[in-house]
């Protein structure tokens, strides 16, 4: 279920139980015979019990029959960042088979304007799960390409470590794939290139600090200042995997805590399957600007990236994200 939600949709009417009798359960049989047993009894229970945690199995299951046979390892790796048409293949008229079924299985109705932002498997496990608990829907994941990225964010080349990124209400995903051109990779090691650590958990700040600039709930009015982030901490790091050229790392970040001027986060990196970095908080400091003054791009000098100090501030304390975390 989401931790955060929008303030700007209505909540949902819950789904309550119905008689579920023996028809019922032989019409369910049919509606779900191209799918695994397993969906069939998550199914089976949700409709006795109207029991949210069952959705899952039954969403994943749904989709996973309308799914080209090649692609089904991927959602048994249970990923929720896996995009609908861009990694799984479905198109908009599969798309509606799928919410046909959907409907049809847990007894609930979709409008199709609801479904124009749904872009992932958690875009839609997390639709659906608010649907049934009578909760307010969430921003839908917003995808960012990396023209975006730039624009936005305060660290540029060649130290911005994010090659593409998902922002949602609730937690930020990106990817970067180590293309062993990096400028540090020339002495860390020599003829070894390895990507060092502190650079991974530098790649995990800055999608923090774009889930802030792109994601995060804010007052009335304001909007988050790019030129007022800036690193404070990280806690419970471990390193899992050794990283090389060639190595695409998927970066996840989600928000622990929020209140300003300080946002915690849990991140982690992985590649493939395999964990490479959890770090179990990432601090960082932000202020507010008013929505009309905020900026909407930012230069693309590197030597810009290094900001002057906000008032009160010395410039030990203002030190931006990218010198702090390697400091």
């Amino acid at each position: 279920m989401p931790d955060v939600v929008s303030l700007n949709s209505a909540p949902t009417k819950p789904v309550l139980p119905k008689p579920f009798a023996p028809e019922d359960e032989s019409a369910l049989r049919e509606a779900l015979k191209r799918c695994s047993p397993s969906t069939f009894e998550a199914a089976v229970q949700f409709r006795k019990t109207s029991n949210p945690d069952h959705v899952p199995a039954v969403v994943i299951g749904v989709i996973e029959r309308f799914v080209e046979p090649d692609l089904r390892i991927k959602l048994k790796e249970a990923d929720d960042d896996l995009r609908l048409i861009e990694d799984l293949g479905i198109d908009s008229l599969t798309m509606m088979e799928i919410v046909i079924l959907v409907e049809d299985v847990l007894q609930m109705t979709i409008n199709n304007d609801e479904l124009r932002h749904l872009r992932t498997v958690g875009d839609v496990k997390t639709f659906i799960d608010c649907k049934i608990r009578g909760l307010t829907l969430p921003k839908p994941t917003k995808f960012i390409p990396i023209e975006h990225i730039g624009a936005v964010m305060p660290t540029q080349p060649p130290f911005l470590f994010l090659n593409e990124a998902s922002v949602s209400s609730t937690s930020a995903s990106g990817k970067y794939k180590i293309s062993g051109q990096e400028f540090f990779l020339q002495g860390h090691f020599k003829d070894n290139p390895v990507m060092p650590a502190s650079i991974m958990l530098e790649a995990l700040g800055q999608l923090a600090v774009l889930y802030l600039l792109e994601g995060a709930p804010t007052e009335p009015g304001k909007a988050v200042s790019p030129q007022m982030i800036f690193f404070t901490g990280c806690e419970g790091v471990r390193a899992h995997r050794i990283c090389k050229p060639g190595d695409v790392l998927s970066l996840s970040i989600k928000p622990k805590r929020m209140k300003m001027p300080l946002a915690t986060f849990e991140g982690s990196i992985r590649v493939g399957k395999e964990k490479a970095i959890i770090a179990e908080e990432i601090t960082l400091t932000f202020g507010f600007v008013d929505a009309v003054n905020a900026p909407v791009a930012i230069e693309s000098n590197v030597e810009t990236a290094a900001k002057l100090p906000a008032a009160g501030e010395t410039a030990a304390d203002s030190l931006p994200l990218r010198v702090a975390i390697n400091a």
